[in-house]
């Protein structure tokens, strides 16, 4: 009896070994993959010779055991001697949830996606083009194109978890930790390094370039170039009763207004944009903190100023409250044609079944009509031009991490936090820190996401050296390089930047 109880004991032992090493195996990561090849492009008049490396980096926890698989596509000059010359700059877009597709694929990519630049048609469906980007920057910089955990490729592994990246904070410190391996690993500790993110990726930007100066290995960036700058969410979130909002947005509805001949004619656009900023500081301002105490003929002598700049009927406007949000007025500028204009870009019109819903219901026009091609684009570039093969699809988008997202600016325990998520204060830190550091901000007229007014706003606050930052304007919206003639100015723009 004795015998068989031992028996059983060592049975159980065994079953328990077992057990553990099944466990062990399901946290068990294969090698990371990477693929390179070599080639050439003229940018900026020169033959450029480089090496594509789309390849996995895996993210240790203290432990040293890996966490996350980050996928980067980076494109390296060949046969540069002194890399002490040689800038480097960090890509990426922004979500949370988006992958870097879209810089990628539309602006500083060696392959670029051909979509209609005038925004009068949708892209339809397969075949798209692809054309070489003759207006990139690889003469002036190496590209390193992140997509941080979720997006593209990259993905939680071994005993990693998810609430370990989708956070405010905890992504900042692992695109930080990223780029630190990065840099690392090819030696480039003495270049010129930068980084360029889009929409919540300035977000992100502010927060990397915070996060690097710390955790012992303290490395100072010379440049941020933010494109759609999404730095202070009061004036780009567009609620009721958010005041900061309604500013932030009127320059940019009058800009949309104007574009599609609703109000301002006659005018520039420039001009008109300028007439809406002093209307804006002057009188909305106060009229909105004044609200219920403006008598009825202050009212509405405001509503038919805001009917000139937002092409609205100046009814609608009163039934408003003198306060339209954007998406309404995204559905109202052209009710009389049946149409929805763009959230990303303003000049995009979708042709809407529900006339009457409150705000566009068949999505962002300038989202569906260019999405299916940039995800095409990405795919076959991969495919076919850098021979990468993985075992799982590349997500250009992940809407799952949005409900999981942690959004608190301030450590676990912390009762109170801002409302609104604004990182302006910790980029003016950084900032003052490292003096030698300036910023870039590429703005979109019809931007009715990240709108124009909110940078100058933004940066005219929060502590900010205002002479370090540089504000440009662009004819078209949040992605402005999906205009042709405003990706040759970012371009050129952007050479300026990184030249001075």
């Amino acid at each position: 009896m004795q015998k068989q109880y031992a028996l059983f004991i060592c049975f159980l032992i065994s079953m328990g070994i077992a057990a553990q090493e099944t466990q062990t195996d399901s946290l068990s990561v294969p090698e990371p993959k990477s693929f390179v090849s070599n080639h050439q492009i003229t940018n900026g008049g020169k033959l450029i010779k480089y090496t594509a490396i789309a390849s996995e980096t895996y993210l240790k926890n203290e432990k040293g055991e890996p966490v996350a698989s980050i996928w980067s596509t980076a494109y390296v000059q060949q046969g540069v001697e002194d890399t002490t010359k040689r800038p480097v700059a960090f890509v990426f877009n922004g979500g949370p949830g988006s992958a870097s597709v879209w810089l990628q694929m539309g602006m500083f990519g060696p392959q670029l996606v051909k979509t209609d630049s005038d925004a009068t048609k949708d892209d339809g469906a397969a075949p798209y083009s692809l054309v070489p980007n003759t207006h990139g920057i690889m003469d002036l910089t190496d590209l390193v194109f992140i997509d941080p955990v979720g997006t593209g490729y990259s993905k939680v592994i071994g005993k990693g978890k998810e609430k370990d990246f989708w956070g405010l904070t905890q992504d900042a410190n692992s695109v930080a930790q990223f780029i630190r391996q990065w840099v690392t690993e090819n030696k480039r500790w003495m270049s010129p390094k930068y980084i360029i993110g889009e929409s919540f990726g300035t977000t992100r930007a502010a927060g990397v370039a915070n996060a690097l100066e710390g955790d012992g290995q303290d490395m100072a960036l010379n440049g941020l170039i933010l494109i759609s700058q999404a730095l202070d969410y009061a004036g780009s979130t567009s609620e009721h009763d958010n005041i900061t909002s309604y500013l932030t947005y009127l320059p940019s509805m009058a800009a949309t207004a104007w574009y599609h001949k609703k109000a301002g004619q006659g005018k520039s656009l420039e001009a008109f944009v300028e007439e809406c900023r002093n209307f804006t500081y002057n009188t909305y301002a106060p009229a909105l903190y004044k609200g219920s105490l403006l008598t009825d003929t202050e009212k509405n002598k405001i509503a038919e100023q805001l009917s000139q700049f937002m092409g609205l009927d100046k009814a609608y406007i009163l039934k408003s409250d003198l306060r339209v949000l954007v998406p309404r007025f995204q559905k109202q500028l052209l009710a009389d044609k049946g149409l929805a204009v763009g959230r990303l870009d303003g000049r995009f019109m979708g042709d809407e079944v529900d006339k009457l819903s409150d705000g566009p219901h068949l999505g962002d026009p300038a989202s569906y009509q260019i999405g299916s091609a940039y995800t095409a684009g990405l795919n076959h570039y991969y495919a076919s031009t850098l021979k990468v093969d993985m075992d799982r699809p590349y997500l250009t988008g992940n809407d799952g991490i949005y409900g999981k997202w942690d959004w608190k600016p301030v450590p676990e325990g912390h009762g109170w936090e801002p409302s609104y998520v604004n990182v302006t204060r910790k980029l003016s830190e950084t900032m003052r820190r490292n003096t030698e550091m300036k910023v870039m901000v590429a703005c979109g007229y019809y931007d009715l996401i990240c709108p124009f007014f909110d940078a100058e706003y933004t940066f005219s606050r929060n502590g900010i050296e205002r002479e370090k930052v540089q504000l440009f304007y662009y004819e078209a919206g949040h992605m402005m390089y999906t205009h042709e003639p405003d990706l040759v100015k970012l371009a050129n723009d952007i050479r300026v930047f990184l030249a001075n």
